[in-house]
């Protein structure tokens, strides 16, 4: 075939909204930044429309095909929240089996359009971002790009009072996920697999892999996240400035950074600002309570981006205690900003971090992340010139790897290629 200056693009983007955090995050950053560089369709979901349309969409000269579940979708919700209140994760994966339904209709729709005289070069399917959601556009019969996707991450044995909070039992789910898509042959039918980690490379069996290409499925603007001067070195007038970002979930762990400030705080002066919200709430701040720790902590609440990049760039530090975390988007967001990061050595921080933008600590157990915390806590207040250097070659790695420019020119080179060799 030959070469095609504007590869016309079909986006499947089942979660796609602007202004907030997570997958819904990616599928909008997917779309918007395409749709201003190639002709698009983008095809996502009805709960997405009121939040697209309040954002200008269709953008540029795109078009958006709305697929409507929620007769399906709302009940299973429902029932996902009420047998599991304090798992964000178990809820999404009982109430995201509607994506199946939403994909039959999507194919639907695009094989309509087809007969009707339009085509298209490339279709990329940019959420979810999991490998268990198994589509069918390959049967569209174009180039199929999937992902970035970011799954396979396992469950640490070393958590268990968390995990068992997170109900973790239900993770099992998503191996029927990889049977739908072994019998819809997603992976073997599609062009390109775009992979996040290294865990979910793993997952993905062998004979699959010349087709994959490492990219992380998170990016982060460049524009919004900005690098400003770090704050005056921590001392005994000027406190340690920590911020955490992320929902108030189990997997999250903040209970383990709270313990560790609650240690230091005879040591150390330290602030803690906390960016969020979610069923732990009230858990966590009576918690912290019992610390003594509420002079120490500032509870922000939920926070748009423009306000979550003015909070980080207040703070010496970024800290996720996350114990299960896939992606951490807020990691890249701190170190656009020139902000070191302290994190737990596993799922997505681990292929993220090293030690020249912060630090990861090793994941075997509640006490032992504690401890370690602690250390590296210390070790800014007595060596704070290092860690923001730290922060200095985060902004570096977040620009040479991490920004969404880069991320959408790697594709576009990608969907040449694809074209060229079909």
């Amino acid at each position: 075939m030959s070469y095609t200056a504007y590869p016309r693009i079909l986006i499947s983007a089942y979660q796609c909204r602007p202004g907030i955090e997570a997958v819904s995050q990616i599928g909008w950053q997917w779309y918007s930044r395409l749709s201003s560089r190639l002709p698009v369709i983008l095809i996502t979901h009805v709960r997405n429309r009121e939040f697209l349309l309040a954002a200008g969409a269709p953008l540029h000269d795109s078009e958006i095909i709305f697929i409507d579940t929620e007769w399906f979708a709302k009940p299973l919700y429902r029932l996902a929240l009420k047998l599991f209140p304090y798992s964000e994760h178990a809820t999404f994966l009982l109430s995201s089996l509607d994506f199946y339904i939403y994909d039959w209709q999507a194919v639907r729709q695009a094989k309509l359009r087809l007969k009707q005289g339009e085509n298209w070069d490339i279709i990329h399917a940019v959420t979810p971002v999991s490998p268990t959601a198994a589509t069918r556009l390959h049967t569209l019969k174009r180039p199929l790009v999937l992902g970035p996707w970011n799954g396979g991450l396992q469950t640490l044995a070393t958590f268990p009072e968390i995990m068992k909070q997170d109900a973790s039992w239900v993770y099992s789910i998503r191996n029927l996920g990889g049977m739908v898509n072994f019998l819809f042959g997603t992976t073997r039918n599609a062009a390109a697999i775009l992979t996040a980690t290294q865990a979910t490379l793993a997952r993905i069996p062998q004979q699959h892999h010349q087709r994959c290409h490492m990219i992380l499925e998170n990016g982060v603007d460049l524009q919004l996240f900005k690098p400003i001067p770090w704050p005056s070195p921590p001392s005994s007038t000027q406190p340690l400035k920590i911020i955490y970002v992320g929902r108030f979930l189990p997997f999250k762990g903040l209970p383990m950074l709270l313990a560790a400030i609650a240690r230091l705080k005879e040591k150390i002066h330290i602030q803690l600002t906390v960016v969020g919200e979610g069923p732990l709430e009230a858990e966590w701040k009576a918690y912290a309570h019992q610390l003594q720790l509420d002079q120490l902590i500032t509870w922000y609440g939920p926070a748009k981006a423009t306000e979550v990049a003015t909070q980080i760039q207040a703070a010496h530090l970024l800290c996720l205690p996350s114990v299960r975390e896939s992606g951490g988007a807020v990691l890249l967001e701190a170190m656009a900003c020139a902000r070191p990061v302290l994190a737990i050595d596993f799922g997505g921080p681990a292929d993220v971090i090293d030690d020249t933008v912060g630090c990861v600590v090793s994941p075997i157990g509640t006490e032992a992340v504690i401890k370690a915390f602690m250390e590296k806590l210390q070790d800014i207040a007595l060596y704070p010139d290092a860690w923001r250097k730290r922060g200095e070659m985060g902004r570096q790695k977040a620009e040479k790897l991490f920004g969404w420019e880069n991320k959408i020119e790697q594709a576009i080179t990608l969907y040449h290629t694809l074209i060229e060799n079909k």
